[in-house]
């Protein structure tokens, strides 16, 4: 093999690798703003989370916030909604896995796992049905004296757990924390 041969094969190597990086550079080029435009828009990252003044909800009273488009039901419940939630045996209920995503590791569907604070007083759920998405009535709707939705006729105890009717889970538990005793942020 001479060394114009060897010089030769040196050239024609560089020059297949230089158009296959050529084409990785393109091929990026093309595919990364179709890849960014699946991130959310500005305006999407904005109402990721909100914070929900607290301060007027008396006990026994709720009030409901729009949160990234849905309905959340914040309810400051009474000792009897309370004891009523907490008396209930966990093996009667329709959906006894119910996690909610503010405590480390889920927990069963006990109403202490619900709620957002020790004393169980507050509770903040989504207020969309889970059978097909319409909004509960509340302030001790159904035969539960929780919520109720109307459309299909399922019913919520005071915790928010479907007890009766086709919901197939309980109302949904959103990423919530007390920011200051005035104040929960959602998301």
């Amino acid at each position: 093999m001479s060394h114009a041969e060897d010089h030769e094969g040196t050239r024609r190597d560089f020059l297949y690798y230089a158009t296959a990086g050529a084409g990785v550079v393109t091929t990026g080029a093309a595919v990364w703003p179709l890849v960014n435009q699946m991130n959310p828009s500005a305006d999407v990252q904005a109402l990721s989370s909100i914070r929900v003044d607290i301060s007027g909800v008396e006990v026994g009273t709720q009030i409901s916030v729009k949160f990234l488009g849905k309905p959340v039901f914040i309810r400051r419940r009474t000792q009897a909604e309370i004891d009523e939630a907490r008396a209930v045996d966990l093996s009667d209920l329709i959906d006894n896995d119910s996690r909610n995503p503010n405590l480390s590791g889920g927990g069963d569907g006990g109403d202490e796992n619900r709620s957002l604070d020790e004393n169980g007083e507050w509770l903040v759920m989504m207020g969309v049905c889970t059978h097909l998405g319409c909004v509960p009535l509340g302030d001790g709707a159904g035969d539960f004296h929780g919520w109720f939705c109307p459309c299909h006729g399922s019913h919520y105890d005071t915790s928010g757990r479907i007890r009766k009717g086709p919901a197939p889970e309980n109302l949904h538990i959103p990423v919530a924390e007390f920011v200051d005793e005035n104040t929960i942020k959602l998301g």
